[in-house]
């Protein structure tokens, strides 16, 4: 297998979360979405969208982050990202998708950019822009979290799984931004649980080869 993203993709870092968890092996190909890579004759063969990340496994080119954790969950299947029973699994995807779905779509670097070059945003203005919509979605999150007995260290019981691989790379890039996570307990502690998990500390960004301050 062979996974094309960028170290500080957050769809990119759900995709090596889900691998390492998996213990699959994979080789990196680099996209600096930064200088542009992704808009390459070569990459665009690959994925239209010019996003990241994309995997290669054989013959297949896979694209969008979820569809890419649940082909490995098809295809891979031990151990599991999803729980056993449907009403579980639909509470997993329902959390992994407020991050997923509704705030990194309008949080990602393209969304940014085009606030900053083409609205004539001033870092501050997108800077309250990018944590507004965080602080929206983790305050559902939270009271979703904290109010459920499906809740265990993780998102979903004593295990790892979909909703956490999600929920990671979103509190980096809160991090990232210096959001105040004070408000959001229950999201701080599964981040620290899942941080405390070579599977996921592996994947973080600066750990990744192609890292750049």
């Amino acid at each position: 297998m062979k996974l094309h993203g960028y170290f500080r993709s957050s769809a990119a870092f759900r995709v090596r979360i889900a691998l390492n968890l998996k213990g699959l092996a994979y080789d990196n190909a680099f996209v600096h979405l930064r200088k542009g890579d992704q808009k390459s004759a070569a990459y665009l063969g690959l994925n239209p969208q010019a996003l990241v990340p994309t995997l290669e496994d054989g013959p297949h080119a896979l694209t969008q982050s979820l569809a890419i954790v649940e082909y490995l969950e098809e295809t891979r299947p031990s151990p599991p990202l999803l729980p056993k029973t449907p009403h579980e699994r639909a509470r997993v995807r329902a959390l992994a998708q407020i991050v997923a779905c509704d705030i990194h779509p309008v949080d990602n670097l393209r969304v940014l950019q085009y606030l900053a070059k083409e609205l004539k945003a001033d870092e501050a203005a997108v800077a309250r822009w990018f944590n507004h919509w965080i602080a929206t979605g983790f305050s559902g999150l939270e009271a979703m979290l904290a109010k459920d007995k499906a809740t265990g260290r993780f998102c979903h019981g004593d295990t790892p799984g979909l909703a956490d691989i999600c929920l990671v790379p979103q509190v980096f890039n809160s991090k990232r931004h210096n959001l105040d996570l004070a408000p959001y307990p229950t999201i701080s502690r599964i981040f620290d649980a899942c941080m405390a998990l070579p599977a996921f500390d592996a994947a973080q960004p600066s750990k990744q080869p192609d890292a750049e301050p």
